[in-house]
């Protein structure tokens, strides 16, 4: 074994450059800041549709009703 890495060094601490580069490549990070990463998110989530707004919600107009046929009937049965 011994005899074989005293043959070749440079060949032996090439690979081990190799493999090092390898492993690195490995853990990269495709944003260099949070807010690139943020903004890439949020461009990909309104692609699939998750941002569209729906239909205005009908409770605000009921609730409204609601309070003015209270107050119409207090006041009938105050007068």
């Amino acid at each position: 074994m011994e005899s074989i890495r005293r043959q070749n060094p440079q060949a032996a601490l090439m690979s081990l450059e190799a493999a090092a580069a390898s492993a690195r490549s490995g853990f990269a990070c495709l944003f260099s800041t949070a807010d690139e990463y943020e903004s890439a998110l949020i461009t990909e989530r309104r692609a699939q549709g998750r941002y569209t707004q729906s239909r205005r919600s009908t409770w605000p107009l009921a609730l409204f009703a609601g309070c003015a046929l209270i107050v119409a009937g207090t006041v009938l049965l105050l007068v």
